[in-house]
């Protein structure tokens, strides 16, 4: 009998001394739902996992491919990803139960920081006589592939400037779209991605071209009262051959995002990492876009609450945190 006991205690020893090193290396594994293979999201999303994965203790993070920014709304809402990167706008409208043909309330989707803009571009021929946004009327306009970020954010812009139905909308894609405008197939392009946009320089490459100011007008018609996580910003001078001239425009914030069920430990210390000055020359030389990030800009273009995790650390830096981030 004292055999047996002895055994069973020193059998309970052995899978303790095994067992314990192994709990004290189990890590958390979060996924990460980025974009399409190739696109800005996935280049974020990667390098961003890859990152937290190599740096922080007991961390495991994981890329995922994704159709972009409404699938990772709706994939951290659910738990089937704990990160991604989404619109502002699409935040806040999930939030709000206003997205396009979907009520749902997404509220278990809070903000961590802003990563970088998507700016609004409307350009038009040099010599086609359209001088304002309001010239558009009865003009062909291409304004992004259907089911778009940018076809989207085009029918809120124009719709609020009673244009969209005025207008005879194209679906085409940028680079489509630059071509069709060379040969006289459009009036004018929409595109909405950071610049300099290649497309952009394509159209400019054959043609004079000229941007139009959205502001303004946008002002006027109250877009930005409506869509509030749009922000103004100007497009310099010289940023296209021929534009020699400021433009002021407005632009939609790509956000790193994650769910409620995120511990807040966890969201800190990830920004704590990304948003050290190692971290932040790293994102550059993955994705010159990054350019953008910086500490006095994390809370840039958010109207929606911020994750905890977030909110102490964006508090530790001496932003502030506005109502609407609360």
């Amino acid at each position: 009998m004292f055999k047996k006991i002895s055994f069973l205690i020193a059998t309970s020893l052995v899978f303790a001394l095994v067992l314990g090193p192994m709990s004290a290396m189990a890590k958390d594994r979060l996924a990460f739902s980025g974009g399409p293979e190739g696109g800005t999201f996935q280049y974020f999303s990667n390098g961003i996992a890859t990152r937290l994965s190599k740096n922080i203790d007991n961390l495991e993070v994981s890329n995922m491919a994704s159709a972009g920014s409404l699938e990772n709304l709706r994939r951290v809402n659910s738990g089937d990803a704990d990160f991604g990167i989404v619109y502002s706008g699409d935040t806040y409208l999930g939030r709000h139960g206003k997205l396009t043909q979907d009520t749902r309330e997404y509220k278990n989707v809070k903000a961590m920081a802003y990563l970088y803009g998507a700016p609004a571009h409307l350009i038009v021929k040099a010599d086609s006589g359209i001088n304002k946004v309001e010239d558009l009327a009865g003009k062909r306009v291409a304004v992004g592939g259907p089911g778009s970020g940018a076809a989207g954010a085009a029918q809120r812009y124009f719709t609020s400037l009673g244009l969209w139905d005025k207008m005879n909308v194209e679906f085409l894609g940028y680079s489509k779209a630059a071509s069709a405008l060379g040969d006289n197939l459009i009036d004018a392009m929409w595109v909405f991605a950071g610049f300099p946009n290649s497309s952009v320089i394509q159209a400019a490459a054959s043609n004079k071209i000229k941007l139009l100011p959205l502001v303004e007008a946008g002002d006027k018609a109250g877009f930005f009262t409506d869509y509030p996580f749009y922000t103004k910003l100007m497009i310099p001078a010289n940023t296209y051959s021929g534009v020699d001239y400021d433009t002021y425009s407005f632009q939609d914030s790509a956000l790193w995002v994650a769910g409620d069920h995120v511990n807040a430990d966890v969201v800190y210390s990830s920004l704590a990492d990304i948003f050290s000055k190692e971290g932040l020359g790293y994102m550059v030389k993955v994705k010159s876009t990054a350019k953008a990030m910086s500490v006095d800009g994390g809370l840039s273009g958010i109207v929606t609450p911020v994750h905890p995790g977030a909110l102490k650390f964006w508090e530790e830096k001496g932003l502030t945190i506005t109502p609407e981030q609360k």
